[in-house]
């Protein structure tokens, strides 16, 4: 069978939009799956690299040979596209397995774990091929369309095994989306985002303090995730590379920039930037607070004001981007630039409470910050998804820009003449670069490190 009608992007397009009515062999996909990061096991190490584990387990409820097919994500920097299956589990003492049923007055005997499965890793098929049963007649004659299935007819009894490292990763007439004036509304949300995320670290708009408290205890998200501690299993890299347990790739990273920041990571942590810019100060007693956070934003007695730089401070462009939004969100200035963010992303109940601040309690402030950090997130998520993550993985692929991009691409040295203002790491310093519009492009190196031997399971 010639399975060259279709791109792998195009068949996890189907794959998508059929996720419920296909099934995948899980032992199968277990038994052949090869690790493409350094494995991670439950616990954390102590001063002297003794691991020591949670106290609980995960059991799963079931012990299928089938699960169902998973939701599939490209991510953000490189060429690799990830299968997250979902699986039902309890919690378990380790001791003596005794189960968990009911944590800070929830049942919790019927929980989530997720499974991360890395299909292309870095431009290249990780996972060779799926052995699935296919339970709509509509998938199944799509998928034969294709050329994807080589069944005469539809049997949902039928297991098929499809082949995924005999197809082009990417389609040879792929159009690609102008990504002008993306990383400017990318880098304003993020900023915010971290605002609210910083607000939040400790609070809950579901739950008090002492039951987030019992969750954690019971290594439970305040979303009700299962979030155990993980540690690296090799305590010693180097070791772990000289016997041969871990293995070194180059992973080329894919980053979109402006011609003043050359990607989002240059920009500071909401808290960082806070102490870097701000002072936190007692109202009453004017004593400002040595290491702010918005942990303490919500203390009445508390203001924030601007901090009296020293003529040493070198103001960058990043301070530059974030300083209004720091201010206009603690109400030092009225720029009108968090209400323009909140009102772009459907999150205007927030917008209405920091106009009027003093007349919110703190549960109604907790609740709209909530609500907008789930907005931003899924604004940032579609951004990616439909024009950003799409041109990384053929960038990550090819090597190349789409014809409709194509431009030369120049050093980390030629760029920084045309551009003094952006600031390059050591990994960045050895990329490439291309121009396009009022945008920047960096593709660069990274040394990555994977467990050789062939993984059981890859639990979150």
């Amino acid at each position: 069978m010639t399975n060259n009608q279709i791109s792998l992007v195009e068949l996890i397009q189907i794959f998508a939009q059929y996720r419920n009515n296909i099934i995948v062999n899980i032992k199968h996909l277990q038994e052949h799956y090869q690790r493409t990061a350094i494995k991670r096991v439950k616990g954390v190490r102590d001063e002297n690299g003794e691991l020591l584990q949670p106290w609980l387990r995960t059991e799963y409820m079931d012990n299928a040979e089938y699960v169902g097919m998973g939701e599939f994500h490209f991510n953000r920097n490189t060429a690799t596209i990830n299968m997250l299956i979902k699986r039902k589990a309890k919690l378990a003492k380790l001791e003596d397995k005794t189960p968990t049923l009911e944590v800070a007055g929830l049942l919790v005997n019927d929980l989530n774990t997720f499974n991360n499965y890395t299909i292309v890793s870095d431009g290249k098929i990780n996972v060779k091929s799926l052995q699935v049963k296919i339970s709509s007649k509509k998938a199944f004659d799509l998928l034969k369309e294709k050329g994807i299935l080589d069944a005469e007819e539809f049997d949902f009894h039928a297991e098929h095994t499809i082949q995924l490292d005999n197809l082009p990763l990417v389609p040879s007439d792929g159009h690609y989306s102008s990504i002008d004036g993306l990383f400017s509304q990318l880098a304003e949300i993020k900023v915010l985002s971290s605002i609210i995320s910083a607000h939040l670290k400790q609070e809950s708009d579901r739950f008090v303090v002492a039951q987030v408290d019992e969750l954690k205890n019971h290594y439970l998200s305040k979303n009700i995730y299962i979030n155990f501690p993980t540690t690296n299993e090799y305590p010693d890299i180097n070791e772990a590379l000289v016997n041969g347990s871990v293995e070194s790739r180059v992973s080329y990273k894919v980053d979109i920039g402006s011609k003043d920041i050359l990607n989002l990571g240059k920009l500071y942590s909401a808290n960082r930037f806070l102490g870097r810019m701000y002072r936190l100060y007692d109202k009453e007693t004017r004593e400002v607070i040595k290491k702010p956070s918005f942990e303490m934003a919500f203390q009445e007695n508390l203001a924030f004001r601007h901090k009296l730089l020293s003529s040493r401070t070198n103001i960058t462009k990043v301070d530059e981007l974030m300083k209004p939004i720091f201010d206009d969100f603690l109400g030092l200035e009225d720029n009108g630039i968090v209400t323009a963010i909140l009102s772009k992303v459907g999150a205007d109940t927030l917008a209405q409470i920091l106009q009027d601040k003093d007349t919110a309690t703190k549960e109604e402030m907790v609740a709209a910050l909530t609500a907008a950090k789930t907005k931003l997130e899924e604004y940032t998520d579609k951004i990616y998804r439909d024009k950003i993550s799409p041109l990384v993985f053929y960038i990550g692929v090819t090597g190349l820009l789409p014809n409709e991009m194509a431009v030369k691409s120049i050093t980390a040295e030629e760029l920084a003449t045309q551009y003094p203002n952006l600031q390059f790491s050591k990994y960045e310093q050895e990329g490439k670069f291309f121009v396009v519009g009022d945008s920047i492009i960096s593709v660069y190196p990274q040394t990555e490190y994977y467990s050789k031997k062939v993984a059981v399971t890859m639990e979150k």
